[in-house]
Formats: C-alpha cells, structure tokens, sequence
C-alpha cells in the first residue's frame, strides 16, 4: 500500500508549531544614550574587574577562585586561571575552593574554610547571589563576584559584574569570557571552547549563536559542537552522583586543552553511567498538577541530584493548555530538606505575558498568612526566571504544596466556559509509552 503524502497545510503547521519558542537571542539589548550597546554587564563593572585580575596578576597576590560546582561554573573558572597566569601570576599563587554539597558560599564552614586558605583577593563565579556579610571577614581581602543570576542584593564589601539585568543575559562562563579575552591576545583563542562548553551547559546545545553573543564560528570549526556537548555532560556529572565529586571535574578542566580531553577521563564517564542510570529509574514517577493546572509536582527521592534533569526532561513532553512550570522534588538529597527545581514547560515558553518561574513561586508563598516566607529562608525561589528551585525544610514543603493545592481537582467550569483540554505527554524518543510509562519495574 503506497503511504498517503503528508498534507502541505499540517506540515506547514508541524513547522510553526516547531518555530514557535524564540531564539534566546532574540530579545532587545540594552544601549546607553548614545545608542552604544550596553552588554554582557554594566561597562564600568566589567572595567573593575578587568583591573582588579591585572592587578593580582601583576602584584602576585594570592587568588581563591570559587567555581560553582556546574558546566558553566568551573569553564568561568578555568577561563579566570588561564587568565592570570597569561597575565604573569605563578599558578602556585592560584587557589580553588569547591563548596561541599548543600552548601553555599554563605554558610559558616564555607567561610572558614575559604578564609583559612588565607587569601588576598577572593574570585566567586556563579554561585548566585543574595544580600550577606562579606564573603570573609579578613580584613583587607578584596572579594570580586562574577553571576548572571537574579538578584540585585550582593555582599557586603564586594565588587559586583552581574549580567542578570543585561539581556540576552550571558552565562557565567560567557561573562568571564568577554571580561577577560582583551586582557591577553592568548585569551580568545585558548578559552573560546571553554566559553562554548559553559554556555552550552547551561543555555542547552541547541543554542543560536547570534550578536551579542559573539561569533564562535572559529571555535565550532577548531572543536566539533558533539565534542563540546560530550564534554559537558560528563562535567556535570560527578557533581550530581552521591558522592558530589566535583574536585575530579574541576581538576580534568584544568588539565584538558580541548574538549576531547575531557571525553577519555574514566572517573567522569563512571559518573556519567551512574547517574543516567539513576535518571532512569527516577523518571517513572507520575505527576500531580496544582488546581489551577498551571503547575506539575513529581516527587523523588534520590541521593544523587536528578531532580533538575528530570525537571528538564519533562519540560520537553508534558503538554497543556493551562500548564507553565515543571516543578521536581527530591526528598532523598540532603536530610530533612526538600530540593527541588522548576523549569518552564515547552508549550508555555512563547506566552504573553512570558512565565516566570521566581515570581510564580513566591505568588504562592505570599498566599500564606503567617511566616512562612521567613521559615523557608534565603534559598527558596533563586536563580533565574526560566529555571529556579529552591532548597527548604519538608514541613515548609508540604505548607507550599498546599497553597499550590497540588492534587486538587479543578474547579467545574462554568456554565458556557470552554472544558479543558486534558493532559497529554507529547510523544517522546523513550520507548516507553502511557500504558507502561509509570508502571513500577519487576
């Protein structure tokens, strides 16, 4: 039987359906009153910090990089140490500090343990940012903070290049980038694929690489995108198993002069094996929806940090007319806590007004009458618009999963509205289908 040709009005439509998640470039930069472009970050931020990295290389202070524990957070990393010594400082001058799993560079142990490396200048890169005392409380420490996520509330005492306000917001790694390659003619073409693979790490590798963003043609032709996207996956790998190994990603970073040498490290393709394996299993669990449909809980219970993977993974199938957010917990990290990560559903990243997930996350927490927002701290809705989460104690959890009313059925509509459309998972490469899809493995 010949096969019926597709109908040229349903491709055409299969096509903007396709099309119709915008470009992350596609947004309109800022420009100063002369109509000059105003981007990665604020020009005199950037100057600052350009002079102060000239200036611990040329006065060999003693340099503490602070990475976060991601893709894109130790390619900023590396790009800044690659930076110095270009610059003339003796890499036995150039120090790293990886925060322990759960941490963040606020707490107490953090702070003393960066304070006993007794260092001059402190670098932190990508750790996200919130009002606190200063990063150490050494007398004379300079402390620079490079981050692109959300937040207008830093530290005390530091100096501060965000991009967070700078749109098409750049990522740590492709911030550190800009900042650095005019300060040696090494820089560009030594840390290009280090820019490539922290960008990717964190925009995903299907990114457009269009202005601002600069051009990365030569770095593609010099260093495959499979490469690359190889190359991150397994970076990111040691620091979600159990284990949070992030000293073995850091220290192959360091030592690799392209990505493929990353590719062969036994360690992080161990990992990588490990944690695709606990993917899988954690995958299977089914979602209960918010009343309203907007929002889709899956619970988890894993040591290994999944949650955001998976969060990821479902944002690409799970589809409605009323749903925004992707929202995994995972109560088996840290004890007593509740991790979890919120990512935008693909079929809500084209709507008007635009969803973000860190308003819509604290919308919810202010619907409590008592102190709620208090108890949850700090580290609840950070990060970006598009992929937030927060870390929390369960009892809060539960009291936010309530005022979301997290498998409550809808109210009936009203008489003349429209019945919603169900829920339907889009057809996804996973052998798995609806039928099998949450049943538990024998």
């Amino acid at each position: 039987m010949k096969r019926k040709a597709p109908n040229s009005n349903d491709l055409a439509a299969a096509k903007r359906q396709k099309d119709s998640v915008p470009n992350y470039c596609d947004v309109q930069p800022r420009k100063d009153e002369n109509d000059t472009l105003l981007w990665p970050a604020a020009p005199k931020a950037i100057q600052n910090a350009q002079n102060l990295l000239k200036e611990c290389a040329t006065s060999h202070l003693k340099v503490l990089i602070v990475p976060d524990k991601d893709a894109d957070g130790l390619d900023a990393g590396v790009i800044i140490h690659r930076t110095l010594t270009a610059l003339g400082a003796d890499a036995s001058s150039i120090h790293v500090h990886l925060v322990a799993k759960g941490n963040s560079i606020h707490d107490e142990q953090e702070r003393e343990a960066m304070k006993a490396k007794d260092p001059n200048c402190i670098i932190v890169v990508d750790q996200g940012s919130r009002p606190a005392p200063p990063v150490v409380d050494t007398p004379g420490v300079k402390c620079l903070i490079i981050d692109h996520h959300l937040s207008d509330e830093f530290p005390e005492d530091a100096m501060v290049v965000s991009a967070c306000h700078y749109p098409p917001v750049a990522t740590s790694s492709l911030l550190v980038y800009e900042i650095c390659k005019s300060l040696h003619p090494t820089i560009a073409t030594a840390c290009g694929y280090l820019c490539a693979m922290g960008t990717h790490g964190d925009l995903g590798n299907t990114l457009k690489w269009e202005e601002p963003f600069p051009d990365m043609s030569e770095v593609f032709k010099t260093h495959t995108k499979k490469a690359i996207n190889e190359a991150v996956s397994l970076l990111n790998a040691p620091r979600r198993t159990a284990q949070f190994d992030v000293q073995t990603a850091w220290e192959a970073l360091l030592a690799a002069n392209s990505p493929k040498d990353v590719l062969t490290n036994r360690r992080l393709l161990s990992a990588r094996a490990e944690i695709n394996e606990e993917v899988e299993r954690q995958t299977h669990t089914a979602p209960k929806f918010s009343k309203d449909g907007k929002i889709a809980v899956f619970r988890i219970n894993s040591a290994a940090q999944v949650h955001p993977v998976i969060a990821t993974r479902w944002a690409g199938h799970l589809k409605s007319p009323k749903l925004e957010i992707i929202l995994v917990a995972n109560t088996g990290y840290l004890p007593d806590k509740v991790n979890f990560s919120c990512r935008i559903a693909r079929c809500a990243r084209n709507r008007d007004p635009p969803v973000n997930i860190i308003s819509s996350l604290k919308a919810v927490a202010n619907l409590d009458t008592t102190d709620l927002v208090q108890r949850m701290g700090e580290s609840f809705a950070r990060g970006h618009k598009e992929a937030s989460g927060g870390i929390i104690p369960n009892q809060e959890f539960e009291e936010l999963m309530a005022l979301m009313q997290v498998g409550e059925k809808p109210d009936p509509p009203s008489e003349g509205e429209k019945k919603p459309a169900k829920k339907v998972v889009e057809k996804s490469p996973q052998k798995n289908n609806l039928n099998n899809y949450f049943a538990k493995k024998s």
